[in-house]
């Protein structure tokens, strides 16, 4: 049965790769995400291949900007079957007492607020319908930290506990909840973390065959459709060559 789909932060890396491994499935698309150029872009690629999409445009930061579009979803989007909760950056790769209070603040807010603010819209009318499935993309760095890593690894390890204590919440429900927790991906990632250094960013996948966001999407995807009684609770997805989040085999 086609599933109406909502994935945070779809204009590119996981997010995209979601949108499109779920329009293959046969969903129907309602995209987030704060650039409303490339979700149109996006919309009227997957538009043209036939899935329905809607696009709506906030950050998740903002918690009213996000609460109006939710509200104001047309009734034939309001029944949300799968929530991907996938916005979250990193920034900086500094030691914590060299940090900047800025990136501390963005990571926050995106990775942590951002995520509770969408499951408090979304999740309600799950519950209401005892139905739905959220999948929230965490990461390696949230089960234990690295080197530089610090406030983003205490960001994915928050999603993590989250992520378990909505289990616990649902449990007396038919909705499934997923931590999907990559490994290294190679996408717009580490651009963004060293603030648009792309030589730096490149060396970070230099002598090893990282993920795509195709491999993240098909496991998404994946635990999605798995039959009612099964649900995934975390997946734990790496690179062949990479063993945690701090080593890393590099040929």
């Amino acid at each position: 049965m086609n599933k109406i789909v909502m994935i945070t932060g779809a204009t590119s890396g996981i997010g995209l790769a979601c949108a499109r491994k779920f329009a293959e499935n046969g969903d129907q698309l309602i995209l987030t995400g704060r650039n409303e150029q490339r979700l149109e872009e996006i919309r009227k690629e997957l538009t043209d291949k036939g899935t329905k999409v809607l696009t709506l445009v906030f950050d998740v930061r903002n918690r009213e900007d996000a609460r109006q579009c939710i509200d104001e979803l047309p009734d034939e989007w309001k029944e949300i079957d799968v929530l991907v909760n996938n916005a979250g950056l990193a920034l900086g790769l500094e030691p914590e007492y060299e940090g900047s209070p800025i990136d501390w603040d963005t990571m926050i807010d995106t990775n942590i607020k951002g995520l509770l603010t969408m499951t408090r819209l979304v999740v309600p009318g799950m519950v209401k319908r005892n139905r739905g499935h959220v999948i929230n993309v965490g990461s390696v760095a949230g089960d234990a930290a690295y080197a530089g890593g610090n406030v983003y690894c205490a960001t994915k390890s928050a999603v993590k506990a989250l992520t378990d204590g909505l289990r616990i919440d649902v449990a007396d429900t038919a909705i499934r909840v997923t931590n999907l927790k990559p490994g290294l991906v190679e996408t717009n990632f580490s651009n963004i973390r060293f603030h648009g250094d792309t030589g730096r960013a490149a060396n970070v996948y230099k002598g090893i065959q990282p993920l795509t966001g195709d491999d993240i999407a098909d496991v998404a995807v994946f635990a999605a459709n798995a039959p009612a009684h099964v649900q995934i609770a975390e997946v734990l997805v790496l690179a062949t060559h990479q063993a945690n989040g701090s080593v890393i085999v590099r040929k």
